[in-house]
């Protein structure tokens, strides 16, 4: 195929298919706990206010990924701290957020001298061809921590999810946990803007994840299950947008989505199977 023998001799495409595994790793384990938790209005809102720190990395001439990130962590601590406190609630904070990251990525984008409207739709639709060597190290130290975390901190991090009174009674420190996991989902999603792009990016953290679902129950499984759909996703993407010239990330919805629909057909046709331990709670049922 084309796609594979122009793989080794371009490095934007070389860097676009590493990006692809690297994200949909992050994506996949990130978004088991978003789901679970019930938290993809957050993961949403995280996206969608790192725009206005891309806006204003754009104005001051600054790194739009660094300026992003700084918006995205900040917004993620600042939803948490909100919720946690009763100040106010989290679907409002949510929604404030979201809108007022928008409006401000958009002002200070048309405030910047040159301004096209083609700035915004890399990062709105992603670019995955402007994937730099600097991005795919970024994403390999975070896949890194990510599955070191996972398999030193899983049964810590599946309390927080289910049940956070269950782990304060374990000894494990919820508020802490929380606050590291959104800080986490937030730079898993700044890094995925380019591949996806920010108002496509939170399909990744969870169709996989309700593909796996749709087969089994357990948290771990899940876990384990989820970035490899991911990846299948974005790879498959990849290869169709390169065949025929589309869109990346419109052709990794659409394999995903594609096979939801097959794992969900195929999940009604078999025998279903007796509840295990570790539901998916908040999962698509």
């Amino acid at each position: 195929m084309e796609f594979f023998s122009d793989l080794f001799q371009y490095g934007y495409l070389s860097n676009a298919f590493i990006a692809c595994i690297l994200s949909g790793i992050t994506c996949g384990i990130v978004g088991t706990y978003v789901v679970c938790r019930r938290m993809v209005f957050l993961a949403g809102g995280i996206t969608h206010s790192s725009f206005g720190g891309l806006g204003i990395a754009f104005y001051l001439g600054a790194n739009p990924i660094l300026g992003a990130m700084l918006f995205a962590v900040l917004s993620a601590l600042g939803i948490e701290w909100a919720s946690t406190r009763g100040r106010i609630r989290e679907d409002s904070a949510i929604g404030i957020i979201w809108s007022v990251g928008m409006a401000v990525g958009a002002l200070f984008m048309s405030l910047r001298p040159g301004y096209t409207s083609g700035d915004l739709s890399a990062y709105l639709f992603g670019s995955i061809v402007t994937v730099t060597d600097g991005d795919v190290a970024a994403l390999a130290v975070l896949t890194a921590l990510l599955i070191a975390g996972a398999l030193l901190w899983l049964r810590p991090v599946m309390y927080v999810a289910f049940d956070r009174e269950f782990a304060r009674s374990r000894g494990i420190h919820t508020r802490v946990i929380s606050y590291l996991l959104a800080a986490l989902i937030a730079v898993t999603i700044v890094l995925s803007i380019r591949i996806m792009g920010i108002v496509l990016l939170i399909s990744l953290l969870t169709i996989p994840v309700v593909i796996v679902n749709s087969f089994s129950k357990s948290f771990r499984t899940i876990t384990l299950a989820a970035p490899l759909v991911a990846v299948a996703g974005n790879v498959g993407g990849l290869v169709l947008s390169y065949g025929f010239e589309v869109p990346p990330g419109a052709a990794i919805i659409f394999i995903l989505t594609l096979l939801l629909v097959v794992a969900r057909l195929c999940s009604r046709l078999r025998p279903r199977l007796a509840p295990v331990s570790e539901p998916m709670a908040g999962a698509d049922r």
